[in-house]
């Protein structure tokens, strides 16, 4: 596929769009629970919302600008990132329920690619996905499903790695006595292991996505 090409642009159109409200209901999932847990910041920020644009005034270049850079710098690829606000003086009260918390976003993007599975199948099985008549081109559904599919796979996979700062560090905790879990949170809260936790799990991931990918393809379709 040529550089900026029609086909391009439409997959990276349809590709934003997923990423947009993929990562809008994954930090919307992330605030929900926190509410629900009794730590109302990120509420009071208008991120219990599948508004995009609260969580986009949040972390604007990672939701708008460094998303669509990495697709057209990449030839496809789309990477970029969101946040919720939370309360640390909550967090170390109620571990667990922090715990929970960082679950509830890739739970969000789980249930996304679920939903783009049972889609998936039931277009297939109504035979709702046909190829434009003249140019040949896929069905933009089946297109977009896919996307769904794929992207919310690998946005799930990924945050669920246990290093800091991503979800699965904090996920853990639910597993965790109180006292063990604020115990565990002094060590991964008191030091600077962001970055290292970052490159830790780029390369564990590079290493293990495909055979999770290969295993979904194979389960679901």
């Amino acid at each position: 596929m040529n550089a900026l090409s029609p086909e391009m642009l439409m997959i990276g159109f349809i590709s934003y769009m997923v990423f947009l409200f993929s990562t809008t209901c994954h930090e919307a999932s992330h605030a929900l629970v926190a509410q629900l847990g009794g730590d109302t910041t990120a509420a009071l920020g208008g991120q219990v919302s599948l508004n995009p644009i609260p969580h986009i005034r949040r972390s604007p270049f990672g939701m708008v600008v460094f998303p669509l850079l990495s697709f057209f710098l990449s030839g496809g690829g789309m990477i970029g990132w969101a946040s919720a606000p939370y309360d640390p003086v909550w967090e170390r009260r109620h571990p667990r329920r922090a715990g929970w918390m960082a679950l509830a976003g890739p739970a969000a993007n789980f249930t996304l690619m679920f939903l783009a599975v049972l889609a998936l199948r039931a277009g297939r099985y109504l035979h709702l996905f046909h190829r434009e008549p003249v140019t040949g081109a896929p069905s933009f559904l089946g297109i977009a499903l896919s996307i769904v599919f794929s992207l919310n796979l690998l946005l799930g996979t990924f945050n669920l790695l246990p290093v800091p700062p991503l979800d699965g560090s904090a996920g853990i905790m639910v597993l965790m006595s109180e006292r063990t879990a604020q115990s565990y949170l002094d060590k991964i809260r008191g030091s600077n292991y962001a970055l290292a936790g970052i490159l830790v799990a780029l390369y564990v991931f590079r290493s293990v996505y495909p055979y999770v990918e290969a295993v979904a393809m194979r389960l679901f379709f």
